[in-house]
């Protein structure tokens, strides 16, 4: 799409994700049809697209990581893997004809206010402009790869990649690996990499807590059965959210539901790490619900393999050979993954979105991204965030958030 026209829409969304399907399906739910999606990349999903790493799969049970107008009745497990996750999306596309307002490979440079006009003008890369009345951002903040600035990265004479742009076209099968991260990605890609690696070494910063995830697989009978009575589903669903809603007393300190999660957590860490000097690198010295709470059943496991090992000294850089730590010992390996996560903060990338009086959103900002209910930011009229700043979750399903925010009718 590259030609221009004076067309004014009544709202323009942008990203294809949950939040941008969920805006387009509250649109379409009342009776707005004259709205556009405009997505960067080639396909609906956007976390569940670009993150196809080995083990991709979300931490939340999939009966609350979906919408309320729109149950996963077709889902098989209770934490969905990165396709199933990507299936959901599409058939949302397809039940709430979302298809006809997606544009793919629109890469937005800029979006400009004019207060004459009140109106937004969306640029892009290939230099299209639209005009509409309401932005809706659905950029999400995992859309941006959070690489370190070690020295020496560009003297690696082997391969290195983010684990969200996993090089798939590389067998690992007999590979020394380095993973540089042991957070939320790395739990589930280290215990598919250690099964084939002829070596891994994973670099960890800070030690995390991690409670069993108790994966479960539904059977023929109940998959049925929520299908033919999806009431069943909702019930269970409700149960669920209670649940998780309640595990929210354990970030609070000093308290005794922060020492059941403490208790559970390290009762899981004793009963799959019994060398005694393992369990203490992998024991959090902060309170529980500092960082985000993993589930894993079988990141300890991995671990404890012959093949694997966790190194604690800091990363000082990289060498031709692979990498030095701090304690002078250089790590020969031929393939580094970045298990570092994604700049959260910076939600709108590259892009440059201007208010009144041509502000930036990124001036404005600084380094405290804030908005009225994670939504509105003061002159910036008619820019609505989904999953905006401090709307994320630790304790429960974030698409419960999205479906809180999405712009009503009446605004547009």
């Amino acid at each position: 799409m590259t030609s221009t026209n004076d067309h004014i829409y009544s709202a323009i969304i942008i990203g294809a994700g949950f939040g941008g399907l969920g805006q387009g399906a509250q649109f379409v739910q009342e009776g707005i049809e004259d709205f556009l999606i405009l997505e960067r990349g080639n396909d609906v999903g956007g976390v569940w697209r670009e993150n196809t790493y080995p083990g991709a799969a979300c931490d939340t049970q999939a009966l609350v990581y979906c919408y309320s107008y729109f149950l996963n009745l077709k889902v098989t497990r209770m934490f969905a893997g990165q396709e199933e996750l990507q299936g959901y999306l599409r058939s949302m596309v397809e039940e709430f004809g979302l298809g006809k307002h997606i544009h793919f490979g629109q890469n937005i440079t800029a979006t400009e206010w004019d207060q004459d006009r009140r109106l937004w003008t969306v640029h892009t890369a290939d230099g299209s402009e639209f005009l509409t009345r309401a932005v809706v951002a659905a950029w999400g903040q995992l859309n941006e790869p959070n690489i370190p600035n070690f020295p020496g990265t560009e003297t690696f004479e082997g391969v290195a990649f983010h684990s969200s742009k996993w090089r798939h076209d590389l067998d690992l099968t007999g590979k020394r690996v380095a993973s540089i991260g042991s957070a939320a990605t790395a739990v589930q890609y280290v215990p598919e990499v250690a099964k084939i690696a002829s070596n891994l070494t994973v670099f960890q910063r800070s030690a995390n807590y991690i409670l069993p995830r108790d994966q479960y697989i539904f059977t023929e009978e109940e998959s049925a059965r929520f299908q033919e009575n999806p009431d069943t589903y909702r019930q269970l669903r409700q149960e669920i959210h209670e649940f998780r809603e309640a595990g929210f007393e354990r970030t609070r300190k000093h308290t005794s539901a922060s020492e059941e999660g403490v208790g559970l957590a390290r009762q899981h860490l004793e009963t799959q790490v019994s060398d005694p000097e393992l369990r203490v690198k992998l024991t959090p010295d902060y309170d529980f619900g500092c960082k985000r709470i993993l589930r894993s059943d079988d990141f300890y496991p991995a671990l404890t393999r012959e093949n694997v090992e966790l190194v604690t000294e800091a990363i000082t850089e990289f060498t031709p050979r692979g990498l030095r730590t701090a304690d002078g010992v250089e790590h020969e390996f031929d393939v580094i993954i970045y298990a570092t996560g994604f700049k959260s903060h910076a939600f709108m990338g590259s892009m440059r979105v201007s208010g009144r009086d041509g502000i930036g959103l990124d001036e404005r900002w600084g380094n405290a991204p804030e908005a009225y209910l994670g939504i509105t930011v003061d002159n910036f009229p008619n820019l609505f965030l989904v999953y905006g700043p401090n709307t994320n979750l630790n304790h429960n399903s974030v698409v419960s958030m999205l479906e809180a925010q999405v712009v009503p009718r009446r605004v547009v």
